[in-house]
């Protein structure tokens, strides 16, 4: 039997991939929010994201999971959802993976937009320990504290910040659910 192994080669993502990766924009497949920290990143074709998929699996014992998006978020354009836990390592780890990347992608770090809460950062370490949330109670705490914004707004016919966005997964659930 012969076993065919293709994985990445140097720069196989150039020009596939935007230099831009979201933290908890959505919602964490694998367990509670509080405890997954979900990170986002848009490529050019969903081929390009299943090679990223397995190349994030294979590649990082800290990756709970990696998956893309079933269907496309704009023309031509999925999404790479990773989860990892919520621990004060978390800044590290997606520097870490954007350094990583630019041997697929030719993107160096100096390129690379980190959006925390809907602010753009640089992909630095310092920076990111300042605008995560690293630990699950204070993800909790912020949570709360957002729902009973939320809950002010409406009364004051104010519009409602949406607290995250649902994934492909989610979606799926309420159109089952007929939402």
């Amino acid at each position: 039997m012969t076993i065919i192994n293709e994985g990445l080669d140097y720069h196989d993502l150039k020009g596939q991939i935007k230099p831009v990766v979201s933290v908890d924009e959505y919602a964490a497949k694998m367990g509670d929010d509080s405890d997954i920290v979900t990170l986002a990143f848009t490529l050019n074709s969903k081929l390009a994201g299943q090679d990223l998929v397995s190349w994030l699996e294979l590649g990082y014992d800290f990756v709970l999971d990696a998956d893309v998006s079933d269907g496309e978020i704009s023309p031509g354009k999925y999404l790479v959802f990773v989860e990892m836990k919520r621990r004060t390592n978390v800044p590290y780890k997606i520097v870490e993976l954007i350094k990583d990347m630019e041997t697929l992608t030719d993107l160096p770090v100096s390129e690379w937009t980190v959006i925390v809460d809907e602010n753009e950062h640089d992909a630095n370490a310092d920076i990111l320990k300042q605008v995560i949330t690293l630990f699950p109670k204070d993800y909790k705490d912020k949570k709360e504290k957002e729902e009973e914004l939320n809950e002010v707004r409406e009364i004051a016919g104010l519009e409602t910040k949406q607290l995250y966005k649902d994934d492909t997964y989610t979606k799926n659930l309420k159109a089952m659910a007929g939402l």
